[in-house]
């Protein structure tokens, strides 16, 4: 049986993320993880989904990308959810594990540059 090719439909190519930076969505979310990878226009993470009554209930739509371990912060940086899906289980976990995709909006000309540095300076090869 042969194999459809699969149809990328992503006008930016999508770069790996290095070990310890993570994506915190609004101020007082939940929803915090470890970034998959990143393009000029959106990125993907993965975060633990808490069964919490106020979750979904984020309507500030920014987020927050950190890497502690060099000080570095981009901030307030305006999104859309495109997908937030469990991805398929881990045998013998009991933890809930969700990828969630983002889209970006509207990002300001001081963002953008500071996007081009991260994944200039951030990222260890195309996903």
């Amino acid at each position: 049986m042969k194999k459809k090719n699969r149809v990328e439909r992503r006008k930016h190519q999508r770069f790996r993320v290095r070990e310890g930076v993570f994506a915190v969505l609004g101020p007082d979310s939940a929803k915090i993880g470890t970034i998959i990878d990143i393009s000029m226009t959106g990125l993907a993470f993965n975060y633990i989904y808490m069964d919490d009554p106020s979750d979904g209930e984020d309507k500030s739509f920014e987020l927050n990308i950190f890497f502690a371990e060099e000080s570095l912060y981009l901030k307030k940086i305006k999104f859309q959810v495109v997908t937030d899906q469990q991805p398929p289980k881990i045998p013998f976990s009991s933890i809930n594990l969700r990828r969630c995709g983002v889209r970006f909006d509207n990002l300001k000309p001081s963002q953008t540059s500071e996007l081009e540095h991260f994944i200039r300076n951030y990222t260890v090869g195309e996903a």
